[in-house]
């Protein structure tokens, strides 16, 4: 299966080009999928757009992380870790970059073990998200590098991708997408087919069991030591958390859980009892409280119920 990337920045036709592709293979017989892969989906922003190409029915889906082939449209791409442009990328895979850099300094750069391939760049362009038919000549690279896709059906794809464009956008596309095939003539056949790993060869990981810690030691606990249970950081609060023990289910491994300070203990009968002093009012428990047995009242109303006074 030939499996291809295309890398460049919106606006700058790699949905094109791997549509391009994708129909020159289906033409000459292959079982495709193409699409793009959107990341800000804003001119400029880096995206990238997948070929997969064979004789027999094609079972994987999604981002192709092994590639035979990976087009750079735009090589200020090559160093943003975000483009994910050497992802995947090995000896077997062919790096084809549209640059006015030579092989050599690429190489250098990437210290790869890939091959490396210049389409060499038309001209240096001060907005790079309008790099000029960009598109087409990458398609029409990567055709002549898989050396199964011929001239004539390279120019039937166009016509069918591009026919809704004016005759003389059409025709531009045309003559640089045959000049990018004619340059790329002498490398047919560069690009192979991938085989992926075998099932049969699968190893399992091994298995490293980690004991449950006591969950005084792995959770927040105020009363321990080396905390701060003399802080009494309950004078914080402006809300305070009630447990209606009428409705409490007894579940206070949830509430006890979710308090970020600790502040919740479990009682031995398996009912959940707030600590005031260290709680500082979140309200998280009352909304983690399946049954809604905990409820919110003003700081200032539950102080004045516990000295009788009423308000």
């Amino acid at each position: 299966m030939f499996r291809i990337r295309f890398h460049g920045r919106g606006g700058q036709g790699m949905k094109t080009a791997s549509r391009i592709l994708g129909t020159a293979f289906f033409m000459t017989g292959f079982k495709v999928q193409d699409a793009p892969r959107y990341g800000a989906e804003r001119r400029g922003a880096p995206i990238f757009a997948y070929v997969r190409a064979d004789r027999n029915t094609i079972n994987e889906r999604g981002i192709i992380n092994h590639p035979d082939l990976v087009v750079v449209a735009d090589d200020t791409l090559i160093g943003i870790p975000a483009a994910g442009v050497t992802q995947g990328v090995d000896q077997h895979t062919v790096l084809l970059i549209n640059s006015l850099e030579n092989t050599d300094t690429w190489r250098q750069r990437l210290n790869t073990n890939a091959s490396i391939l210049i389409l060499q760049a038309r001209e240096e362009i001060e907005d790079r998200t309008t790099l000029p038919y960009i598109g087409s000549r990458s398609a029409a690279a990567a055709a002549a590098l898989t050396g199964v896709i011929s001239r004539e059906v390279l120019l039937d794809a166009l016509a069918e991708e591009l026919g809704h464009l004016p005759a003389d956008i059409v025709q531009q596309n045309r003559d640089v997408a045959l000049a990018a095939f004619n340059s790329m003539a002498a490398h047919a056949g560069t690009v192979t087919q991938g085989e992926m790993p075998s099932a049969i060869d699968y190893v399992k990981p091994g298995w490293i069991h980690l004991p449950f810690e006591n969950a005084v030691i792995s959770n927040l606990a105020i009363h321990a030591g080396a905390t701060s249970v003399e802080v009494r950081t309950g004078l914080w609060r402006t809300m305070r958390p009630v447990i209606n023990y009428e409705k409490c289910s007894g579940c206070s491994w949830i509430c006890s859980t979710y308090c970020p300070d600790g502040a919740i203990n479990v009682r031995a009968d398996g009912y959940p009892d707030i600590d005031y002093d260290h709680c500082k009012g979140c309200l998280i428990c009352v909304a983690q409280c399946p049954p809604h047995a905990i409820e919110s009242i003003a700081e200032q109303v539950a102080r004045a119920q516990q000295a009788g006074v009423t308000t």
